[in-house]
């Protein structure tokens, strides 16, 4: 009887993911596929309770000196309001918004924006990365942002590429960060995943997130680890979640085998499983002589 590669689901293949908050939600998605789930946290939100940058484009904002405000998360844009609410009433915040262009990454802003009564200038198409923000601007502004001062409302981490997409494009940047992801308390479960994965002891990585990967980096630390690491995950399966998540693994030389049709975790699972035994078949087929 021949072998079937076609069959679907992990089949008891060790499957490594970096989630944190939705830790127990990837282990029943793995089981449910047929995997041994190896789940470490490498993530935890630090609010920034006391922000003297919210408050300050707060001031700005209200005060007319921001001329567009770009609003990349929902989280994140709920908390620029609630912090710039301890100066300023919701009334006033809502009716500067409405005098500022605002461009809006993804559905979730402009779901806070609504619920203001609000609704974005400048939407970003899908996939909402921000090379496809800087283009919904040149579309918006083909003579450039000369001028223009433009407050970005941050997650997790600085996207540099993008501000200096802004400034060259002659605008005026103000970041705005509202919180930053940290490395957990405890990093040994995250070290022992990714031990792990070096010594080939797991065959497919799931990535939910671009701050997992820069959080792998920080943790292995040393570029003779980051090398061993690399060649561990071209002999196994990495799975990203979207485009954001691909371009930080790229930007590492680590593989992208498979992203999902849509970026959501339970489709991520699902086909990484229907996907797995011909990605890693293909991989570590003999070379042809």
């Amino acid at each position: 009887m021949k072998d079937d590669q076609s069959h679907t689901g992990f089949q008891g293949l060790r499957v490594g993911a970096l989630e944190s908050r939705l830790a127990t939600e990837m282990e029943r998605f793995i089981i449910r596929h047929g995997g041994v789930p190896v789940v470490a946290p490498s993530m935890r939100e630090r609010p920034l309770s006391e922000n003297p940058q919210a408050l300050e484009c707060g001031h700005a904002l209200l005060d007319g000196q921001v001329d567009m405000l770009v609003l990349l998360t929902g989280v994140g844009f709920r908390a620029l309001l609630e912090v710039v609410q301890t100066r300023y009433s919701l009334d006033a915040i809502t009716a500067a918004l409405r005098n500022t262009v605002l461009v809006v990454r993804g559905p979730k802003p402009t779901l806070v924006l609504k619920e203001l009564g609000l609704q974005p200038n400048i939407p970003v198409p899908e996939p909402n990365t921000w090379r496809d923000t800087l283009h919904a601007l040149d579309a918006s502004y083909p003579d450039g942002l000369q001028g223009m001062r433009i407050a970005v409302q941050e997650y997790g981490v600085s996207n540099l590429e993008f501000l200096d997409g802004l400034r060259e494009r002659g605008a005026e940047v103000r970041p705005v960060p509202v919180y930053r992801w940290t490395l957990p308390d405890d990093v040994a479960p995250l070290k022992n995943l990714l031990q792990q994965i070096m010594d080939g002891e797991v065959q497919v990585l799931l990535i939910t997130n671009a701050v997992q990967v820069e959080h792998i980096i920080k943790v292995l630390g040393e570029d003779e680890k980051i090398n061993h690491f690399r060649k561990a995950l071209h002999r196994m399966m990495v799975a990203s979640i979207g485009l954001v998540a691909s371009e930080r693994l790229r930007h590492y030389g680590f593989p992208v085998d498979l992203e999902p049709s849509h970026p959501k975790m339970g489709i991520l699972v699902k086909e990484a499983s229907q996907a797995v035994h011909a990605i890693l078949a293909n991989k570590n087929a003999p070379p042809i002589r």
